[in-house]
């Protein structure tokens, strides 16, 4: 009987040995997955193509282009998606190469040029007195999975100010949605870049047809 005990007592101390080596081995192997860096993201761009060049008469006018504002949730690197409303996330494994509003600044500045409406079209701090500011401010930068295809949505408000009269010439708000290819990050940012696309050549008409008057 006592042979039969000590038997049972080896057996049990084997198998709690065995499963605190399991164990071991588990937390190792935790610890080295631990010790990999995370993957880099995927950075992307907001770019746009020259606008199709229509003749409109040339003004004496210089454009300011001013820094754009973001609102909150939109002025990251952080590419944003909504899968319910009012709640926004970030894509993991993607991000863009500057904060949306600071790649949207030069955009505009450049579609603007491109209509040869104007003398000059700078960017702010510049030393060149202008006639016009334009204030853009990016209110919605995402890509809505809420509706199959996804799409993105983009909003952008504009403002023209006279500078030396120091009123508010006009003001609009530009609204974009593009259906995405794929329903991933890639979809999405190609879809972003169509929809910049299209609403800097509404900007650019505007601020054309506005500082006119």
């Amino acid at each position: 009987m006592i042979l039969v005990n000590r038997l049972t007592i080896h057996c049990r101390v084997d198998v709690l040995l065995g499963a605190l080596a399991v164990l071991a081995l588990a937390l190792s192997l935790d610890g080295c997955a631990a010790l990999q860096p995370a993957p880099e993201p995927n950075v992307h761009l907001l770019l746009a193509t020259p606008l199709t060049h229509i003749a409109r008469a040339k003004r004496e006018l210089v454009l300011e282009v001013t820094a754009l504002r973001a609102w909150p949730g939109f002025d990251t690197l952080q590419m944003a998606y909504v899968q319910r409303p009012y709640e926004l996330d970030y894509f993991a494994t993607a991000r863009w190469a500057d904060a949306p509003a600071h790649m949207l600044g030069p955009l505009l500045a450049q579609a603007l040029q491109q209509t040869e409406s104007f003398r000059a079209v700078v960017q702010t701090p510049s030393a060149v007195p202008a006639d016009i500011r334009v204030n853009a401010e990016l209110i919605r930068l995402q890509q809505d999975f809420t509706t199959h295809p996804s799409q993105v949505e983009l909003s952008l408000r504009v403002e023209l100010i006279d500078v030396r009269a120091k009123r508010v010439l006009a003001t609009r708000l530009f609204d974009a949605t593009e259906p995405a290819l794929t329903e991933n990050a890639s979809g999405g940012v190609a879809a972003a870049n169509v929809a910049v696309q299209r609403v800097l050549e509404q900007v650019a008409d505007f601020c054309v047809a506005e500082s006119a008057r």
